[in-house]
Formats: structure tokens, C-alpha cells, sequence
């Protein structure tokens, strides 16, 4: 899990974020998300490949392998519920959903990482679960909070203490 990677990540979430939230359209909204959701995979696998180069390690290494195995599965549940939710107009629930398998995700991979990416995975979990209680008006917020603000933090964090 790079830190650096997850700083960029964090920037990037919350560019998005403030785009989004001028957006009157849910079509337009979604489409923010989503180009941000592939941004987001080719800034993490640029930085994972750049980290795992520079420690001399296959990216699919044993770790690296795990991670992936653990981060996929809530990542594909989550596109097919987007897929679902859009089409029966329930766009409310995009954030919690988006932010509480993403925590899910992160939760499960983190147990080939370092202790505080679990860590990372239960605070984005908490802020999904926040967002599907929440008034549909706070949920471009949240995003902007989990995205934006969970991913400079750990980044921060995980570049300092975890030298990546």
C-alpha cells in the first residue's frame, strides 16, 4: 500500500469532490465518480508498481497477490451494485455503498500490509455506514471525506512511518 500513491489518490478524490458537487445532474454526478474510480486504479497501480520496483518484489508477489485478492472482490461488488442502483434510481445510497466496500476492500487486503492499513479500512467502513444514514445532501461530502481526507491522512501516515 503506498503512501504516496494514497496522498495523489486523495487529491485527485477530492478535485472530483468539488466538481461534483456543482453537478445538478445525477448523470454528470455518476460520471465524475466513476472517471474518478478509473483514475484512482491507474494512480494505485502506477504507485504499488513503482513501490514494489523499488523494493526489487514482483507487484503480484505473495503481498501483493493478497492484497488484490482481498481489495477485488468488494470492488466488483460495489460496480454491479452501482450498476443496480443507478438503474432503480437509488443514487442516495452510492456513497455509503461506494465508501463502506471500499473499507471493506481495504480491510480484508490489509491483512497482507502493514498494521494501519486495516486500520484505514474500518474509518472508511465508519464513514460509509455514516453515509447511508445521512441525508442524501451530505453524500458528496462524505466522499470528499473518505476519498479525499482518509487517503491524504493514511498516505501521510503510511509515507512517514512505513517509507512508502
Amino acid at each position: 500500500m503506498p503512501g504516496v500513491g494514497g496522498i495523489a489518490l486523495g487529491g485527485t478524490a477530492l478535485a472530483v469532490a468539488a466538481l461534483a458537487r456543482r453537478m445538478w445532474n445525477a448523470d454528470s454526478w455518476l460520471a465524475a465518480w466513476l472517471g474518478e474510480a478509473v483514475l484512482a486504479c491507474v494512480i494505485g497501480v502506477a504507485a504499488a508498481t513503482h513501490k514494489s520496483h523499488k523494493a526489487g518484489t514482483p507487484l503480484l508477489s505473495g503481498p501483493g497477490r493478497k492484497f488484490l485478492l482481498g481489495f477485488a472482490p468488494p470492488l466488483l461488488a460495489g460496480a454491479l451494485l452501482t450498476l443496480v442502483l443507478f438503474r432503480a434510481g437509488f443514487m442516495a445510497l452510492l456513497p455509503g455503498i461506494w465508501l463502506l466496500l471500499y473499507g471493506t476492500g481495504i480491510l480484508c487486503a490489509g491483512a497482507a500490509s502493514v498494521r494501519v492499513v486495516p486500520l484505514m479500512g474500518i474509518c472508511f467502513m465508519a464513514i460509509g455506514a455514516v453515509a447511508l444514514f445521512a441525508p442524501a445532501a451530505w453524500g458528496n461530502t462524505l466522499l470528499a471525506a473518505g476519498f479525499g481526507g482518509l487517503h491524504i491522512l493514511f498516505g501521510i501516515l503510511i509515507s512517514v512511518k512505513y517509507g512508502g
